[in-house]
């Protein structure tokens, strides 16, 4: 019972997590977007990661640890009805009278003076006019761009993850070693190694927090929550074989920096392949996606052009935040 209630705390605490991010992506302007993707999420990811020893060290019962930590979630449930849905999805749904309600309200909020017409009736007709439908995980293979996405995302991600949970366990046993009778010589060394090792994850850390606002950014809006959600499935894989990298220490306690650097470079080879979203709109749809470097591109469709002239010219969205 305790190892399914686990998995379901789990589950909840990364949906969690990737719906608040996804969420925050497509309401926010793209002036605050990346500060709100990088530090506004992980800053508080962190403060939250430094409370958990502080939790462990007054409360040292491990069942009343575990209450202490879930019981806060309790709070997200009431932001079902205070956190307003995100227009750009409910227009690629084809709910385009509770997207403009939302922005008139933040406008409102805000006291900005909304002008009178914000969604164009002549766009609108166009969306209207194409059949809804509903977006499924397959979707996320669907065309050959959006198939190469998912492919490096997933390597990218999972290799991440590899390495920032490797980093530290392998660490902890040079730090084990410290306390042995050696050489000055071999302890400068070993010294050295975690110097490196924390360098390593700092760099991956700050990998991540890149890497999270730029999957968003390459994914269009029917599918943005279910494209980061994958990848983020992906580096749980690569959490999971973290360890089984550092046994291989056993072998030659070169290999596992070995594996983990080379996985590294193997990462930073791939995003030279992915396109470059700087300055670029949100996608909405699939056809709009930025193209992997290499494959055949398409003529840009006026759909683009018109969503790229409303991202850099936007009368209601640059001014209202929620």
């Amino acid at each position: 019972m305790f190892s399914v209630l686990f998995v379901l705390v789990g589950m909840g605490q990364i949906s969690n997590y990737v719906a608040a991010f996804v969420l925050g992506t497509e309401i926010l302007g793209k002036s605050v977007r990346v500060l709100f993707c990088t530090l506004g999420v992980c800053i508080f990811y962190a403060f939250g990661y430094m409370l958990l020893p502080l939790f462990a060290f007054f409360i040292r019962d491990w069942r009343m640890l575990l209450l202490a930590l879930t019981l806060p979630g309790l709070l997200c449930i009431p932001l079902w009805w205070v956190i307003p849905e995100s227009p750009r999805w409910l227009v690629s749904q084809g709910r385009f009278q509770e997207a403009e309600d939302i922005i008139r309200k933040a406008a409102k909020t805000n006291g900005i003076t909304a002008p009178d017409v914000i969604l164009d009736p002549s766009e609108l007709q166009d969306v209207n006019s194409q059949k809804q439908q509903t977006y499924t995980i397959l979707d996320l293979v669907k065309t050959r761009n959006i198939l190469t996405i998912t492919i490096m995302s997933v390597l990218i991600w999972s290799s991440g993850d590899v390495e920032e949970s490797g980093f530290p366990l392998e660490s902890r046993g040079e730090r084990g070693s410290l306390s042995d009778p050696k050489p000055l010589f071999y302890l400068d060394i070993r010294v050295l190694s975690i110097l490196l090792v924390m360098l390593g994850k700092f760099g991956i850390t700050s990998a991540f927090s890149i890497v999270y606002v730029y999957t968003a950014e390459l994914y269009p809006t029917v599918v943005r929550n279910m494209g980061v959600g994958a990848s983020s499935m992906a580096s749980r894989l690569g959490s999971i074989l973290s360890p089984y990298f550092v046994y291989l220490g056993a072998y030659d306690r070169f290999l596992p920096y070995i594996l983990m650097g080379s996985l590294t470079v193997l990462s930073g080879i791939l995003t030279l392949f992915l396109p470059e979203s700087y300055g670029m709109p949100l996608p909405d749809t699939i056809d709009q996606m930025l193209r992997v470097k290499g494959l055949e591109y398409r003529p840009p469709s006026s759909s683009t052009r018109d969503s790229k002239e409303e991202e850099e010219n936007p009368e209601i969205f640059k001014s209202t935040a929620f």
